[in-house]
């Protein structure tokens, strides 16, 4: 099971299988929550399933899917309430669970920024309740819509009419404005709610933040009238004109409008004032009489806010602060290895079944072997390092992921014959020597295509939904497919001759329990209509280590159909060539990923593989990019020297926004430089090269306005 291992020793299936779990567990928890109002998971479960989604993107950015709940917010609307296109789009916040993350924070604005200046930040609490939208055209509401998915919300403007804090017309205020903030219910107004409904032989409430929701989304607004429903005002959307120049000061526009705000946002100059704060509403949390689930940091400057600008998801300039998840204390039973596709032999621990904010667990990460003895293989103590062996008592968390961990161990509990964990030196599964490279925290396993857990899950992967996705032919049937004797799938090609081998074979497939004719028919079509993939997809689909469906995607966009690819890779092989200097200078690839690359298509079994496979398939040309737009659009960019307007993460963004592509090296394809001072070696190879240069003044000339 991938949710079982720890995101730094994931290999290169284990993250895209785990990236599958997440997003279809993620998908039903925000139609759970933001459509159905029933939340089926906490809200710390739920943080803690975005956080390991992050992660996984984070070490492996090139896996990321198409439909990513990285890049998703909330839920599409339901069908009882008409459509709300926002004209500026809901996003949700980043998420931190501890001080130190938050000083990470801080140090990201300030390298994006490019300035070692402090920050001032508002500091807010985060109220638990249903995000909404009222928008103001000449002082009058128009239109209520709530998040829905980030873009499109649903138009609640009847029912938003009904509560009381929300005002139907506003004075001296800009011709639009659409003023943001939360719904929620107060613990007094829920309970007495509930006693209503109580006694009326109503639905009643699990918690206020349910309450709130259902209440806002009923489509007879005059039930909604009856729900005692508050809201709190902290943002803003489109705007007309500007509210003010800083946080503070536009979320006091928005209470002299007439809006509540929460008494508890204040500025601060430095983090350790605002984690002062943070702690005093922590302090305070039991006694507000509603809820909250953390505290929202922002950038106080709007003008460092344009700049900081969003991710797909998030602005960069503002994020949630959690309070800490519970911890509990349990028996550890055992540790089991896993063996994942790349090899990597994986720690984990089984414990005796306890609940940690209101989530049963049996099971953690235990990292590596490392982690588990307390040292590393020189035998040096390392950070975090607990020493843990069988028959302890261990203190396990959830905060900020998904998969609990051990905190502590109670070393006074500890029984007397417990003995360190001996780490295996040979793989579970095969036998194969387990070896650890030179710098590498996993031990892998170095049987390769003879190790049969290698094979299966890289079979799975080749399967999975965002790689061929066949219908029919799932992990589950996978397994039985290679462990079957007469019809066996051992390599992805033996998909495709499937249909075959089982024409001339007398134990024909619908012969076999749980299968018929029909079913049996049914496979072989949907193996044929995948006879014709894309280029990404099928690169994706190799499960390449290193190579996602980003990447994947990235490298068919660069070489354009796959006898430009292949022909490019058998010349790389020469790490002198143009053509290794062109793949490592794709920026998304670098060199990690295209020696993986390089490995896969190098002549040997695991190329013959491929092209086995191939010979089956027709592959789709990648689909060139649009060059519509800015002026930079599909060109090729490099930064080099010292930016001094800007920082050169930020010169990156700006040009991947305007359809550039942003490389790391100069080449002949490379089609202008920015270049500030002590740009060097490579102004002087652009020279040679006759390659456009230009400053950093001509480069902010060039995007302003854009």
């Amino acid at each position: 099971m991938t949710g079982s291992v720890d995101v730094a020793n994931l290999n290169e299936e284990q993250a895209r299988e785990e990236l599958a779990r997440l997003a279809d567990l993620i998908g039903a928890a925000n139609i759970a929550y933001h459509q159905s109002d029933a939340p089926q998971i906490s809200d710390a479960e739920y943080d803690a399933l975005k956080w390991r989604n992050s992660e996984v993107e984070g070490r492996f950015p090139h896996l990321k899917r198409s439909d990513s709940p990285s890049d998703q917010v909330g839920a599409p609307v339901s069908e009882g309430f008409s459509k709300v296109t926002h004209a500026v789009r809901m996003l949700s916040l980043g998420n931190a669970f501890d001080d130190q993350d938050m000083f990470d924070f801080q140090e990201r604005i300030q390298r994006y920024l490019g300035t070692d200046h402090g920050i001032a930040f508002t500091v807010e609490p985060k109220i638990d309740g249903l995000s909404l939208s009222l928008r103001y055209e000449h002082g009058k509401l128009t239109v209520a819509a709530t998040r829905g998915d980030g873009a499109v919300g649903e138009n609640v403007t009847e029912n938003a009419r009904t509560i009381k804090d929300i005002p139907h017309e506003i004075q001296n205020v800009p011709d639009v404005v659409e003023v943001r903030g939360e719904v929620y219910m107060s613990h007094a107004d829920f309970a007495d709610l509930n006693a209503r409904q109580s006694e009326r032989g109503g639905k009643t409430f699990a918690n206020p933040r349910n309450a709130a929701a259902g209440s806002l989304r009923q489509l007879d607004a005059n039930i909604t009238r009856e729900r005692p429903l508050r809201f709190f005002a902290y943002a803003w959307g489109e705007l007309s004109e500007p509210l003010a120049l800083t946080q503070q000061g536009a979320v006091a526009r928005l209470a002299e409008f007439g809006f509540q705000t929460n008494p508890l946002t204040q500025r601060f100059d430095t983090m350790e004032a605002a984690l002062e704060h943070y702690r005093l509403i922590e302090a305070q949390r039991a006694t507000l009489g509603y809820d909250i689930d953390g505290v929202v940091y922002k950038v106080d400057d709007l003008a460092l806010q344009s700049r900081l600008g969003f991710r797909s998801t998030t602005p960069r300039w503002a994020i949630a602060h959690k309070f800490p998840a519970e911890l509990a204390w349990t028996r550890l039973l055992g540790i089991d290895i896993q063996v994942g596709r790349t090899g990597a032999l994986s720690p984990v621990a089984r414990l005796d079944p306890v609940t940690v904010g209101g989530v049963v667990v049996s099971n953690a990460t235990l990292h590596n072997e490392d982690y588990i003895q307390g040292r590393d293989s020189n035998g040096d103590p390392i950070r975090d390092g607990k020493d843990i062996r069988i028959g302890d008592w261990v203190q396990v968390y959830r905060a900020g992921d998904v998969i609990p961990k051990i905190a502590d161990v109670d070393l006074s509990k500890r029984p007397a014959d417990a003995a360190p964990f001996a780490f295996p030196e040979t793989c579970p599964e095969c036998n194969s020597p387990a070896v650890r490279e030179e710098g590498d925290a996993v031990r892998r396993c170095t049987g390769g295509l003879i190790c049969p857990a290698q094979a299966v899950e890289r079979l799975k992967h080749f399967v999975a939904r965002k790689a061929f996705d066949i219908d029919g032919l799932g992990a589950k049937q996978i397994e039985m497919f290679f462990a079957d004797p007469i019809l066996p799938i051992n390599e992805p090609a033996d998909i495709f001759t499937l249909q075959a081998r089982d024409s001339v074979n007398l134990a024909r497939l619908k012969n076999r329990d749980g299968w018929g004719d029909k079913s049996a028919q049914n496979l072989f079509a949907a193996i044929d209509d995948k006879r014709t993939i894309g280029f990404g997809r099928l690169l994706f689909g190799l499960g390449i280590r290193h190579v996602g469906e980003a990447a994947g995607n990235l490298i068919a966009a660069r070489y354009g159909n796959w006898a430009e690819f292949t022909h490019a890779m058998d010349q790389a092989q020469d790490p002198t060539s143009d053509a290794y200097t062109d793949l490592i200078a794709i920026d998304g690839v670098g060199q990690v990923m295209a020696e993986s690359l390089l490995l896969a298509f190098a002549p040997g079994a695991e190329r013959n593989g491929i092209d086995r496979l191939v010979a089956h398939l027709t592959i789709q040309d990648a689909e060139k990019p649009k060059t519509d737009g800015s002026p930079i659009a599909g060109q090729t960019l490099v930064f080099t020297g010292a930016l001094e307007r800007m920082s050169r993460t930020e010169a990156k963004a700006r040009a991947e926004s305007l359809g550039a592509k942003v490389s790391g090296s100069i080449s002949a394809k490379t089609d202008l430089l920015i270049a500030g001072p002590g740009a060097g070696s490579k102004a002087k190879k652009a020279a040679d090269l006759g390659i456009k240069t230009i400053d950093e003044d001509q480069w902010i000339d060039m995007i302003t306005g854009l």
